[in-house]
């Protein structure tokens, strides 16, 4: 019987033991699926990736987004900015852009339903679009990019709403209006399909920061882009930033380039218009690197040392209303996107530029493109490494330093450097090939993962070529 006894236990015991080891390795799969909140180490080296989820896959849906997410790691992204996911406001719904745009109600009936608005139109701000699926399908691409380590942040719509959003029954208060008590959309602009909101009243204020914070508490976002940041007023910002950062660690990207948004821990990110425009001109040779110069000192000035602009040679808009990147760039498109990559701040990719995206995308229809891995996926993985790896390339808080170290008209070449960690960049900003004298040395070249040694001579750049030397 003793002898049964001693079994017995060792059984248990055995069983204890099992037990207490899946228990721990269901805790540890727990804890991997964990993503601590976000950090400013993690803005130093990260690229954020535009999701346009309408146009990214045939289905237009979340979970066809959350299948390739594990691979837009491989791009170096640690941040994905979702375009509007709420509902689209039925009234007045857009169904074509610009001066004489038209709503799809003025087309035939039959026609009616191509039309699906646009995105800044929001009927509900604490809804889904059920075009892109449902709340359990927006978790789920919560959860697969937490445990991948990316963080996802909301493309949020403060200055205004659609015309069926439940405020213009319950509170038209909330709305500017005019002389008559007429609701208005926003002046100045061809929005006619969003109401303009009044940010003179308190409570609409409120009602608009429970609505924030309701997807950083209860859906786990990390953050926002906050659509035209600069036409909310700056102290609705100051009151409301920082509710939002006392619920958790949060990124937050202003549609906007004024310096006094990212002044007392307001916005994070703000937008390098000047920047964009600026790579536009030298690819259009409509600029030369007497701009670019007068640019880099332009923000040096404007902005404070720990101030982050996001670098990019297209978005959303660009891609649907001003052109695709080698429309607008040509031959020049390669080396004005490895720029993006190499300046201070953090770069932006927009979905389908990973996959050589070369069409104007709709705005207001149903869209996609071919997912096909050719030389722009190439480029911007190698690209993505090199920033998430090299401190050098450090665009945050605390950013590597820049010096510029020639002064040749149509050849650019800078340092960035950082913790003992060195990168040299030289472009031909130009038609024509170019011959430069780069600083004595041995060097990696990163593109082709080579050894070049520099002995002093000049060498032959040819038209809108560039080297990625690390020291």
């Amino acid at each position: 019987m003793k002898n049964y006894a001693v079994i017995i236990c060792m059984l248990l015991v055995f069983v204890a033991c099992k037990t207490e080891k899946k228990e721990e390795a269901k805790a540890a799969a727990k804890k991997v699926e964990v993503l601590q909140p976000i950090s400013a180490l993690d803005l130093e080296t990260a690229v954020i990736y535009e999701a346009n989820i309408r146009q990214y896959s045939p289905e237009g849906t979340f979970n066809e987004f959350t299948k390739d997410i594990p691979q837009l790691k491989q791009l170096g992204v640690k941040v994905i900015w979702l375009m509007p996911v709420f509902p689209i406001s039925e009234t007045k719904r857009k169904a074509t852009g610009g001066a004489d745009s038209k709503f799809a109600s003025d087309f035939p009936e039959d026609q009616q339903a191509k039309y699906l608005g646009s995105y800044y139109a929001v009927s509900d701000f604490t809804e889904i679009n059920p075009e892109f699926g449902t709340k359990e399908d927006f978790r789920k691409l919560i959860k697969v990019a937490h445990a991948n380590g990316i963080y996802v942040i909301l493309d949020w719509v403060p200055n205004h709403t659609g015309w069926d959003h439940k405020w213009l029954k319950t509170n038209p208060e909330y709305y500017t209006q005019n002389d008559n008590g007429e609701v208005v959309h926003p002046d100045g602009t061809d929005w006619t399909d969003v109401a303009d909101l009044n940010y003179n009243n308190k409570d609409m204020r409120n009602a608009m920061i429970a609505d924030m914070s309701y997807w950083l508490t209860k859906e786990g976002v990390d953050g926002f882009r906050c659509d035209v940041a600069g036409s909310v007023p700056t102290d609705f910002w100051q009151e409301a930033v920082p509710q939002l950062r006392a619920q958790k660690d949060i990124f937050m990207l202003a549609e906007a380039w004024e310096p006094e948004l990212l002044e007392g821990n307001l916005f994070d990110m703000a937008y390098a218009w000047d920047g964009h425009h600026l790579l536009n001109g030298l690819a259009k040779q409509e600029k030369n690197l007497t701009d670019y110069d007068a640019y880099i000192t332009k923000i040096t000035t404007d902005y404070a040392a720990d101030d982050i602009l996001m670098n990019f040679v297209t978005n959303h808009d660009e891609n649907s209303w001003s052109g695709t990147i080698k429309e607008r760039m040509g031959e020049a498109s390669e080396l004005m996107t490895v720029t993006s990559f190499m300046l201070k701040g953090m770069p932006l990719i927009y979905s389908g530029q990973e996959y050589n995206l070369n069409h104007r995308l709709k705005f207001f229809e149903k869209d996609s493109f071919p997912k096909i891995k050719a030389d722009s996926w190439a480029l911007l993985q190698k690209l993505g490494t090199l920033k998430n790896t090299n401190p050098a390339l450090n665009g945050g808080k605390n950013a590597a330093d820049y010096t510029r170290l020639n002064s040749e008209k149509d050849i650019l070449m800078f340092e960035r450097s950082k913790d003992d960690k060195t990168i040299l960049f030289i472009g031909n900003f130009s038609d024509k090939s170019n011959k430069i004298n780069a600083p004595q040395g041995e060097y990696l070249n990163y593109m082709t993962n080579k050894s070049i040694v520099l002995n002093g001579d000049a060498f032959e750049m040819k038209p809108w070529s560039y080297k990625i030397l690390i020291k």
